[in-house]
């Protein structure tokens, strides 16, 4: 008698393309990075590409008055740009080129640091791996078919576009002097405050009103004057600005 066999094992999948990417700093603070896709990464590189192409115009029609010497000084030019004008905007800016700038992009290490000289410039003399066979072909593919859309550069440099994060901003207050809540709050009371303060601008007089009231039951403020006490109440929990 046969014995069945076992179904085949299936093959794992691949990991699917995000648009997070988790990293632990050595602090171990838990690091959200969003991968940049091809689109907009093809966008900022025409930006850069046009750009080159203005600097270097302006430069072979004021080298051109030079004659022999200025062709020699040309060429040199034409493979510093080429070459250089990436790494230097990358490395001395944070990972931003123009176009990346343009597009809120930057390139960082995979673990979220600012990328370095040997990294930049591993990535971007890469880059003529990913033009081949033309147009781009083999980048594109790289960035479509890797989990966080890295190109054939940025494996072997270990870089990540990422889109820049908007710093974050304290919230504005309306102006009030600063003073203590009568009694203590919990920290939910205390995010109310904060946030009625915070929104205070977006609301009606009469919807401003009904809200202040509600908070100013529990801190034992009279109604007239919630709205100018939960200001100062808020001045005093936010800090020195």
């Amino acid at each position: 008698m046969l014995e069945p066999t076992a179904p085949p094992r299936k093959a794992p999948l691949a990991p699917p393309l995000d648009t997070r990417h988790q990293v632990e700093t050595p602090e171990g603070i838990d690091l959200p990075l969003r991968p940049a896709g091809l689109m907009v990464r093809a966008v900022a590189f025409t930006i850069d590409l046009a750009l080159r192409g203005l600097i270097l115009g302006a430069l072979f029609i004021a080298l051109a008055f030079l004659g022999k010497l200025g062709m020699g000084l040309g060429s040199l030019l034409l493979f510093a740009v080429s070459w250089w004008y990436m790494v230097l905007f990358e490395v001395l800016r944070q990972g931003r080129s123009p176009g990346k700038q343009w597009m809120g992009l930057r390139v960082v290490h995979d673990d979220g640091t600012p990328v370095g000289w040997s990294a930049s410039l591993l990535r971007n003399l890469l880059r003529f791996v990913d033009l081949l066979p033309f147009g781009y072909f083999f980048g594109a593919i790289s960035c479509l078919q890797h989990p966080t859309f890295k190109r054939l550069g940025d494996i072997a440099a270990g870089t990540l576009v990422v889109y820049s994060e908007k710093p974050l901003q304290r919230p504005q207050l309306p102006d009030a002097e600063a003073r203590r809540s009568p009694v203590a709050l919990t920290l939910s009371e205390q995010r109310a405050v904060l946030g009625f303060a915070e929104r205070q601008n977006e609301l009606s007089a009469e919807r401003a009103n009904e809200l202040a009231a509600l908070l100013a039951q529990p801190l034992h403020i009279s109604a007239p004057r919630a709205i100018t006490e939960l200001n100062g109440i808020a001045r005093g929990l936010l800090g020195p600005t």
